[in-house]
């Protein structure tokens, strides 16, 4: 059994401010090390179900979050950027099973440290005209891949849009949104012994779902649409000069193309958006 854990730092437990998520944040450090326990419990529920093979991506911010010595012995580590497929880097048809650990909702919605990928930079994403965060993306970008998310851990606003995507998805609150930085608190550990045990029964459970088609098929992937408002009209600009991107207004771009190259494409407009706001992807 090959896994795949994506792990994201807003929705860790205990975490509810930029100082516990931004390097030089006066908890920074503090929430890096409870990062590694999140993952360490969905490690160890893997383990549990019988994974052979465990993949870690460090995919917050400048994606080195995670201390590879603090990391259950089980598991691989992906670290550092930049990364074609960001916080899937590393993700392959051959994986059986995708965890998603300390996501967040998207960017409008009321949820600790909410937003979408670029913090202030995105305002809004449509994904073939359905509002989609980093959550919707990633769920949308595995199933065109042909693995099945099978557990997200995050605060009750992430578990709620995962359920919005897909009700079958496990998921697990590790805190409830008070605002956008304040939340009650799940006991720590109660909220790892939650996530040890999610994981561990959603991947007995796997659902069946037919692998990506080989190069070459005749079955060809289903195109989507995805549209991006950003606050600077200068970034939308810049990104006609991609191929393929239009103009839906005077700061939102859309392009057509079937996943998982639209989510690499997606990458590729956020490092142009990164060189000119001078704002790094935040995730």
């Amino acid at each position: 059994m090959r896994i795949y854990i994506s792990v994201d730092l807003e929705g860790i437990t205990g975490l509810v401010d930029a100082d516990d998520v931004q390097p030089g944040g006066r908890d920074y450090e503090r929430g890096r090390l409870m990062m590694a326990e999140d993952v360490n419990a969905a490690v160890r529920g893997a383990v549990a179900a019988g994974a052979t093979d465990i993949t870690v991506n460090d995919a917050h911010g400048p994606m080195r979050n995670l201390l590879p010595e603090a990391l259950h012995p089980a598991a691989r580590l992906i670290r550092g950027r930049p990364k074609q497929m960001g916080m899937l880097e590393g993700l392959v048809p051959e994986h059986d099973a995708v965890i998603c650990v300390g996501y967040h909702a998207r960017a409008g919605a009321l949820g600790v440290l909410s937003h979408s990928f670029m913090g202030h930079e995105i305002e809004d994403i449509w994904l073939d005209g359905r509002p989609v965060g980093e959550i919707g993306l990633a769920h949308a970008t595995a199933a065109a891949m042909g693995v099945p998310v099978t557990v997200l851990t995050g605060d009750d606003s992430a578990c709620t849009e995962m359920a919005e995507w897909d009700a079958s998805v496990t998921t697990v609150a590790v805190k409830y949104a008070r605002d956008r930085f304040a939340a009650d608190l799940r006991p720590t550990e109660e909220a790892r012994a939650a996530i040890e045990s999610a994981v561990a029964s959603g991947l007995a459970a796997l659902p069946k779902v037919s692998p990506m088609p080989p190069k070459g098929s005749a079955v060809a992937a289903t195109p989507s649409t995805l549209e991006v408002r950003w606050q600077s009209a200068s970034v939308a600009s810049t990104l006609l000069g991609i191929p393929g991107v239009t103009l839906v207004d005077t700061r939102t771009v859309r392009a057509q193309g079937a996943l998982p190259g639209l989510y690499r494409l997606f990458g590729v407009w956020m490092r142009v958006a990164a060189s000119l706001t001078n704002q790094p992807p935040y995730c």
